[in-house]
């Protein structure tokens, strides 16, 4: 880890662009995921979605972040992105302000979740869309997930219980 700053420290912006902190989320597991609307990974938004209604009362959130930088395949407005999401797979996790997740535009979030290696031991660039990272109630990155990892796949669901009280 970087010091003693974690990801509660990183100023982040919601979807509608508004000032925002994860710190908010301080005491909940989370599940940080880059995601798109015109990706073949989109339909994991539903997946995503029943993942986070499942746990929520359990102190767990889906934090979702739209980027385009994988295929041009989220290029819409923040508003297209809210409406797409609401409208097409009925989600109600949060959703912050489109970012970059590689390259030198990177999102300072984007700077702690890259250094966090998957189960093969690769740390580094995000892969594609809908790559998935496991925050600990505690701010602490615990796993990582490769896009192919579906929501519903065992092993991120018992990852995902294995954070919550």
């Amino acid at each position: 880890m970087m010091g003693h700053m974690t990801i509660y420290d990183i100023p982040v912006r919601t979807l509608a662009g508004e000032p925002a902190s994860l710190a908010d989320y301080r005491g909940r597991a989370l599940l940080i995921v880059n995601v798109a609307s015109k990706c073949g990974l989109t339909p994991q938004y539903a997946a995503l979605e029943r993942l986070h209604e499942t746990y929520a009362g359990r102190g767990f959130s889906v934090l979702g972040v739209p980027c385009n930088q994988f295929g041009g395949q989220e290029p819409g407005t923040a508003q297209e992105i809210a409406e797409f999401c609401s409208t097409t797979y009925g989600v109600t996790f949060p959703l912050l302000e489109k970012a970059e997740v590689n390259g030198a535009g990177r999102h300072p979030l984007y700077d702690v979740l890259a250094a966090v290696a998957d189960g093969d031991g690769e740390a580094g660039d995000i892969q594609w869309n809908f790559e998935k990272f496991l925050v600990s109630p505690a701010g602490e990155v615990t796993r990582r997930f490769r896009p192919g990892t579906t929501p519903e796949d065992p092993e991120l669901v018992k990852a995902v219980e294995s954070e919550l009280p």
